[in-house]
């Protein structure tokens, strides 16, 4: 069994032991990435990719089995009680009831309103989950991802199929759509809450950049399943939401905070810009970080003072590297090679990963670092093997995972990890072309490396409670 998150470690240890339960919902999962289109739509990829393709694929069909996803799935109302809006509450806010002077026990609904409540950060609060729009839109947001790199590795139009539904569903469609703003995230609950949401809600919506490279992948290809119906709706969903990220006071305080928070907002807000195909408002955006909250991010020993200070230091410097390797993504996308921009220290994001691998990790495993680590090892290069020999000391499976399909090139270590006989078949050529139809060459229900019983279903339903953004 893969790493997991420490939160779905508690889950799973109150149920029976799961099998095949994969790196797709471990930490990696609700980082924010970037599909790089040309490299996929190309489909010169090499040999040793295999078995991380497999794993997408087999990502794609777990997730096939839980979606889709919509803000109407929650219980529990936004302040407007039209559910479409979307809801969620600040995860490390706690409630002290002592003001309330109560004499019998408070319900739920009581403690929520009445309470004060006070920030212990880094501290989840295992109630946020009861309202749960942040774990649906990450696990969505990663069936589209894998969706989309199925697509392409299967020739299968049916896994085009499912990404496009479950972007309908979740933005577009009039009985489940999501209201294009984030008015009521990360709510503080309470007598002194926050009555709206805070400007750390727009985080919640990170993950965006996986969507949009997505729909990029599925234009460049032509994928029948992406409609000019489906493309124009979230060109206008985009646009409303635009609108409230760049003109809203709580947006406009997230875009100055300095740390991942900042960073998130960038990379959200320019790939956004892209799908609207506002390559020059993108690029300036991008500009604007690189001379803004990017110049104070690395200091001169690589270290990232911003998320150093915080209460699990390890997570955050990986969460911000994850940040500004999606940025020089979404800039590569612009054709501008931005990753040897520096900051004021006159130091980069090599230096702040080179830095972060010498740091022990928390509690909740290192295995979060790992993306970050294969991507700087792409980019620049990796001649003396630092960075693969790094990945095969902490992972000795690492070329299996399925971010060493797209963070290439990058050495597999001479790691041999053989396919799954008994998983999702992938095509032998990696040119394929995929089928544009609703239907494709490769069976959608191929036998998995995971066996997708009431078990897992029931773990994979459970565990969208724990898949919230952390801050």
């Amino acid at each position: 069994m893969k790493p997991i998150t420490f939160a779905l470690a508690v889950l799973l240890a109150s149920t029976r032991t799961v099998q095949g339960i994969s790196s797709f919902i471990d930490a990696s999962s609700y980082i924010s990435d970037w599909i790089p289109v040309n490299y996929t739509v190309q489909g010169n990829w090499g040999p040793r990719t295999k078995a991380a393709q497999q794993e997408i694929v087999a990502a794609a069909q777990y997730w096939n089995q839980q979606g889709p996803w919509s803000v109407l799935n929650k219980t529990i109302l936004p302040p407007t009680g039209n559910k479409h809006d979307y809801l969620s509450w600040s995860p490390y806010w706690w409630p002290d009831c002592s003001n309330v002077k109560n004499t019998t026990a408070l319900t739920d609904q009581e403690v929520w309103t009445k309470c004060n409540y006070f920030q212990k950060d880094g501290q989840f609060n295992p109630d946020r989950a009861l309202v749960n729009d942040t774990g649906s839109f990450a696990v969505m947001s990663d069936a589209v991802f894998y969706n989309v790199l199925a697509y392409k590795i299967t020739g299968d139009g049916q896994y085009a199929s499912s990404a496009a539904h479950y972007i309908d569903v979740w933005f577009l469609n009039n009985a489940t759509y999501m209201t294009p703003n984030l008015e009521y995230s990360q709510v503080i609950r309470g007598a002194n809450g926050s009555k709206t949401g805070t400007h750390t809600g727009v985080l919640d919506l990170h993950c965006i950049t996986k969507i949009v490279s997505g729909i990029l992948v599925l234009r460049a290809m032509g994928a029948a399943a992406w409609t000019p119906e489906l493309d124009t709706g979230m060109k206008n969903w985009t646009n409303q939401y635009l609108n409230w990220l760049q003109t809203n006071p709580i947006a406009l305080e997230e875009k100055a905070a300095k740390n991942n928070h900042g960073s998130f907002y960038f990379s959200q807000t320019a790939s956004l810009l892209i799908l609207m195909n506002d390559f020059h408002g993108a690029k300036n955006l991008l500009q604007e970080f690189f001379d803004g909250i990017y110049k104070a991010q690395i200091d001169a020993k690589g270290e990232q003072p911003f998320e150093a200070e915080r209460t699990r230091a390890y997570h955050y410097r990986a969460y911000n590297a994850g940040a500004i390797i999606t940025i020089h993504r979404i800039a590569e996308y612009l054709d501008w090679n931005s990753w040897n921009i520096t900051t004021a220290a006159g130091t980069n994001i090599r230096d702040a990963v080179n830095f972060a691998m010498t740091v022990p990790p928390d509690d909740e495993g290192p295995s979060e670092l790992y993306p970050n680590v294969a991507a700087v090892a792409a980019h620049f290069g990796d001649p003396d093997n630092k960075y693969a020999s790094w990945l095969a000391q902490k992972d000795k499976t690492y070329p299996g995972e399925a971010w060493f399909f797209w963070n290439q090139p990058l050495s597999d270590s001479g790691i041999s990890v053989a396919l799954d006989p008994n998983g999702p078949a992938i095509t032998t050529s990696n040119s394929s072309n995929p089928q544009n139809g609703k239907g494709g060459n490769q069976s959608h229900n191929a036998a998995s490396a995971f066996s997708l019983s009431l078990t897992h279903s029931l773990v994979g339903l459970l565990a969208l409670a724990f898949l919230s953004t952390t801050f």
